[in-house]
């Protein structure tokens, strides 16, 4: 079932017509998606998707998809049928690559996963979380004063992305001439994810993402070697005096938790943001109820724009035993595919599900997750970070406009914003 490359994106597509392992649907405008979504979610059983002949790395296994929200919400909370190992992306990291730079937390089960989790959990302590509050703050209202003096263009690469890498480096412990450095790693690790490439993209030199890595743990690993000999209050320095069952933590899993907490923690936040100010933008009625009373409002708007936008589209299980869920039986080894973008529209949920209602309630999402020891760790910071940046642009005198469209990148992975054109009246 390969989607043509014509359709636009007021057209209603037929079932035969979607297939979710084909690049080229991945092209097509989010409405369009939408709706083959919710074609989808019409059928009795979970359908299984093929790669076309020729497609890239990254749609190259056949997968089922799940796409209601009893089913990713139950698949979640079942680790022990559908596990995040291998990976949760596709491809799934190498055997090589996971020796080189320690294996991702999202991409464990068990004991194993249960340990790091709990170690990490530890480390964010009150005073640490106290701390972060006030710095997620602090650099809001920096952040926003800088946007007003200079006025840029493109909204994306100031406050949206700078508040996510600042809070973050906070709480570690970088220095501050370190950070320039790390964003445009953070920029270079995360940018093919998930993405079919076309034109010059197709000519990037082999392995540059692989290298950012490399590049971001041994910053890390300096910073880990300092904190060890003067530790100070900082998330680091809690990490690095942990262990497992008396073994302190190596410098591969201290690199792999570190590089998934600045790419994920950064790039999820900073598209939250920007679909927030968007979505308001668009729906001014809701702009204009926010702003009304912004702090009686502002808990159930982020978790309305967190579903509306879904940050991430999907993560991948592997299927561990047989097992019956939403009318299909897995068998081992099956590739399942938990569609939170889906998922999050699921009208047996959620009433008008497409519509923007920042009044909504209740509001189950799935946008950190559907529960479950995968449950994301940084679901409180980043809503923190949305409500103190949405503050400072909703209620200062200066207004902040879109001015043009929301530009997305081609992407089966996360719900990524290239650029945001704005201006402040």
């Amino acid at each position: 079932m390969n989607v043509p490359a014509q359709l636009s994106g007021d057209r209603v597509p037929r079932l035969e017509e979607v297939n979710l392992a084909d690049p080229l649907f991945w092209r097509l405008p989010r409405p369009e998606r939408l709706r083959a979504f919710a074609l989808l979610r019409e059928l009795d059983a979970p359908v299984e998707f093929t790669p076309r002949p020729g497609a890239s790395r990254t749609f190259t296994s056949a997968f089922h998809a799940l796409v209601k929200h009893a089913d990713v919400r139950a698949a979640s909370r079942n680790p022990q049928i559908f596990a995040s190992a291998p990976g949760v992306t596709a491809p799934e990291p190498a055997r090589w690559a996971r020796a080189v730079f320690g294996n991702s937390m999202v991409n464990m089960d068990g004991a194993e996963h249960a340990a790091m989790r709990r170690i990490v959990s530890r480390s964010f302590t009150p005073r640490l979380l106290a701390a972060a509050e006030e710095n997620i703050h602090r650099a809001a209202r920096r952040l926003v004063d800088e946007v007003t003096r200079e006025s840029p263009g493109n909204f994306m690469p100031s406050a949206p992305s700078r508040l996510p890498l600042e809070v973050i480096c906070d709480l570690m412990g970088i220095p501050g001439h370190c950070r320039p450095g790390i964003a445009e790693l953070i920029d270079h690790a995360s940018e093919h994810v998930g993405v079919e490439r076309r034109g010059r993209a197709r000519l990037r030199v082999p392995g540059r993402g692989l290298r950012a890595l490399a590049r971001m743990q041994l910053v890390m690993a300096r910073l880990a070697r300092e904190r060890r000999r003067r530790p100070e209050d900082d998330l680091v320095s809690a990490l690095v005096r942990a262990d497992i069952d008396g073994q302190a933590l190596s410098s591969r899993q201290l690199g792999a938790f570190f590089s998934l907490l600045l790419v994920a923690g950064v790039e999820t936040t900073r598209n939250a943001i920007a679909h927030g100010l968007s979505l308001l933008t668009l729906h001014p009625d809701q702009r204009e109820l926010l702003e009304s009373d912004f702090d009686r409002h502002i808990d159930a708007a982020v978790d309305e724009i967190v579903r509306h936008s879904t940050p991430i589209i999907q993560f991948r299980r592997t299927v561990t035993t047989e097992y019956t869920l939403g009318g299909r039986t897995f068998l081992p080894g099956d590739k399942v595919a938990l569609v939170y973008a889906s998922a999050n529209r699921d009208g047996t949920v959620f009433t008008d599900p497409d519509s923007f209602d920042i009044t909504r309630s209740p509001n189950p999402h799935l946008g950190y997750g559907g529960g479950g020891p995968h449950h994301c760790l940084g679901a409180h910071l980043a809503r923190l970070e949305m409500k103190a940046l949405l503050r400072e642009l909703l209620t200062r005198k200066h207004v902040f406009r879109q001015v043009g469209e929301t530009e997305l990148v081609d992407s089966n992975f996360d719900n990524r914003v290239r650029s945001l054109p704005f201006t402040l009246q």
